[in-house]
């Protein structure tokens, strides 16, 4: 089935293509999620919501883009609001205390792990996305699409909507802010080391 007619089918309510739509796409929503929202579990429930939106909204797609591009775009959008209110919640939520019982600082656990990073790697692919994290939304966006999606220039730009000289302007800061997020957590760790 090409992508016209599972465009057309999702349309006339078929549940095949459906099935057929999440076997093309769950890779590509589920990763393109994760390394935005950097938990599996986020990432799981953001790909649920992306494809209720595809098939309900399918109508609304004009073809005007590949289909991924504008699955792409529901997944950023549905992963950045999926951030935007998990935020909304620990702000209202009552921090009781920062310290455990052995007057230990607790700190958030990394639960991150992208299925495209080797064992070996995870420590530092870790440190990397908690920096990344750390970057700007639309910079965070585009980062992760370039470098965990490895699309191009022109399809980032599609996907956010964007010129591509934007895009370049993007993932240039992008790179700028890791570089001095990972020279300060350096110099942090250095200087308690010694």
């Amino acid at each position: 089935m090409n992508e016209l007619e599972l465009i057309q089918r999702l349309r006339e309510g078929d549940e095949g293509a459906f099935k057929k739509l999440v076997e093309n796409y769950q890779d590509l929503v589920f990763n393109t999620a994760i390394g935005i929202v950097q938990n599996s579990e986020d990432a799981e429930d953001v790909a649920q919501e992306v494809f209720i939106q595809v098939y309900r909204s399918i109508d609304q797609f004009k073809g005007d883009a590949r289909l991924s591009t504008w699955i792409y775009r529901i997944t950023t959008t549905k992963a950045l609001d999926h951030i935007r209110s998990r935020k909304r919640k620990k702000r209202f939520a009552f921090i009781t205390s920062l310290f455990g019982p052995n007057d230990e600082l607790i700190h958030e656990p990394v639960d991150f792990q992208h299925p495209g990073v080797a064992l070996d790697r995870k420590e530092q692919a870790a440190l990397l996305f908690k920096m990344i994290d750390q970057l700007p939304e639309n910079q965070k966006v585009a980062f992760t699409l370039h470098k965990t999606e490895e699309l191009s220039y022109q399809e980032i730009a599609d996907v956010m909507q964007l010129s591509v000289s934007a895009v370049e302007s993007l993932l240039f800061r992008a790179r700028q802010n890791l570089r001095k997020l990972l020279e300060k957590h350096y110099q942090q760790n250095n200087s308690q080391g010694r």
